[in-house]
């Protein structure tokens, strides 16, 4: 048997422009990878669904507000980082309600699928974009 590895669960989302853009945002210095791109997202609290949590770090994150029903899975990571091992559902998002902003003083923009791939992001984030290239053309 291999020794336990602490196993963390976040969320993350691809939201869709009318454009089948992909916001990003960019991790602030002083968090782990600052500088680098990624997809929205977060921890979920202790007794938390996905989708739940997923809707209140888009709304801290970003200000919007989504329903459940607009969140559709699309693919997951799991990666071995040294400390942890990270599993981390994508979803898609194309509706929501208010204007995306900066909520955390993290830089956005919105990315066509394959410029993703210019973009530094965590090694984890790096698995999912094929599928998103998949789903919306380059």
């Amino acid at each position: 048997m291999s020794p336990s590895v602490k196993l963390l669960l976040v969320v993350a989302c691809a939201l869709i422009d009318s454009d089948n853009r992909v916001l990003v945002a960019q991790r602030p210095e002083g968090k782990a990878l600052a500088g680098m791109w990624e997809f929205p997202g977060g921890k979920l609290e202790p007794g938390e669904r996905p989708e739940p949590a997923l809707i209140r770090e888009l709304s801290e994150e970003l200000g919007i507000t989504i329903k459940e029903e607009c969140l559709a899975p699309l693919t997951f990571a799991s990666f071995a980082y040294p400390e942890f091992h990270l599993l981390m559902p994508l979803y898609i998002c194309r509706r929501w309600e208010g204007q995306v902003a900066s909520r955390e003083a993290q830089a956005l923009k919105w990315v066509r699928p394959a410029k993703l791939r210019e973009l530094a992001m965590p090694p984890a984030d790096e698995p999912l974009i094929p599928h998103l290239i998949d789903l919306l053309g380059a």
